[in-house]
């Protein structure tokens, strides 16, 4: 294999795939970059086994072949390059980079030994808006779970349907809900789990206005989907799917909540934030009592002191004292996508729903994060 590529278009494309390699690893190849040319360019690809990356890079062919190569060594090395054409040369199973009077070396390992991509036929994909997508992942996958003892809460619920897409993430104790027109376009009902890993590398490698084609391993009939694949003009990502059945977050959303507040977004943040400061540490509770026209915010913690405050709102309803979690109160508020919000409750052991109030003459936002109580202690 031989190629002449600038040092920018080398640089760019280790970048994109380098975050893709796990920094550690019990295979070899897995710290590898695999290099595949093209007509007029080179494809790298890198993997942790889960999700992988796909960029392709204009590059001058000499002569065809493919490599594998120590991703982070290459691309530090890159870094250090004059800016000037590199040339790549593989001999046996080593890499040699030159530009100006620099020259490497890099033992690599053969193409053979890099896990093959998962199989899924982009033909047969559905076209989706890059911009959109990306609008689902920034406001909803804040909320997925880290916990390992639900594993399915792990990864994101998106909900692919005729003319609509909806994503919905949730650890249990806060949920974010998004929905968006697609448009026309065929497409059999399908829902994914999806890492969130996956997910960042979407919003980290596709453009906001990059067209995305999505396809997935439809499998023999009956048998589950296993793997999501995007692509864009010159970047694919692959994942690996979280197999089960997501909980029925419907049932968790109140319907019958008929206390309400609205309150500026950015007023709310900044009380519950120096709240937030003398709370618990391993609680992060904090009491809220809504009247007529404002809400009284108070933190009581034994060990370190207390704090009090009020923000003026419009409020609905028999007077409410509940509790929340300030970690959780301020995620949900910081991705609310709208100046102001709602708050609705029904009682101060009841779920609580935040959804955006959208200006006159706007187009409404279907989205609805909903945060569980803590229980107040006196």
């Amino acid at each position: 294999m031989r190629f002449t590529i600038t040092r920018q278009n080398l640089h760019n494309g280790l970048a994109a795939v380098s975050a893709s390699i796990p920094s550690k690893t019990t295979l070899p190849v897995l710290s590898n970059i695999l290099f595949e040319t093209d007509e007029d360019a080179v494809w790298m690809s890198g993997t942790d086994l889960d999700v992988s990356v796909r960029v392709r890079v204009p590059a001058e062919i000499a002569e065809e072949g493919s490599l594998t190569a120590p991703g982070k060594k290459l691309q530090e090395i890159t870094r250090e390059l004059p800016d000037e054409p590199v040339d790549v040369t593989t001999r046996g199973d080593q890499i040699e980079l030159a530009c100006g009077r620099s020259r490497f070396k890099l033992n690599g390992l053969p193409a053979e030994e890099f896990p093959s991509l998962p199989e899924v036929d982009f033909d047969q994909g559905v076209q989706i808006d890059g911009a959109d997508f990306q609008r689902l992942i920034h406001h909803t996958s804040f909320a997925v779970s880290s916990e390992e003892s639900r594993p399915i809460l792990n990864g994101v619920l998106w909900e692919l349907r005729e003319g609509s897409m909806r994503m919905v993430a949730t650890n249990g104790h806060r949920l974010a809900r998004m929905g968006l027109e697609t448009g026309p376009g065929a497409v059999t009902p399908t829902d994914f789990i999806v890492p969130p890993a996956a997910l960042n590398q979407v919003q980290r490698l596709f453009k906001d206005g990059d067209p995305i084609t999505v396809a997935w391993d439809h499998g023999n009939e009956g048998s589950k989907k296993n793997h999501l694949a995007f692509r864009s003009e010159s970047t694919e990502v692959y994942t690996r799917l979280i197999e089960g059945t997501y909980p029925n977050y419907e049932q968790v959303i109140p319907k019958d909540n008929d206390r309400f507040a609205t309150v500026d977004k950015k007023s709310l943040e900044s009380a519950v934030r120096r709240m937030a400061v003398v709370a618990s540490d391993q609680t992060h509770r904090i009491r809220m009592t809504f009247e007529a026209d404002r809400v009284h915010l108070n933190v009581l913690t034994p060990d370190l002191g207390e704090g009090a405050d009020e923000l003026e709102l419009s409020f609905e309803g028999e007077t409410l004292e509940i509790g929340f979690n300030a970690t959780y109160l301020l995620e949900v508020l910081r991705y609310m996508p709208t100046e102001d919000v709602r708050l609705t409750f029904k009682a101060p052991e009841r779920a609580a729903t935040l959804e955006p109030v959208v200006a006159d003459g706007d187009d409404e936002i279907d989205y609805l994060a909903l945060v569980m109580p803590l229980r107040l202690l006196d």
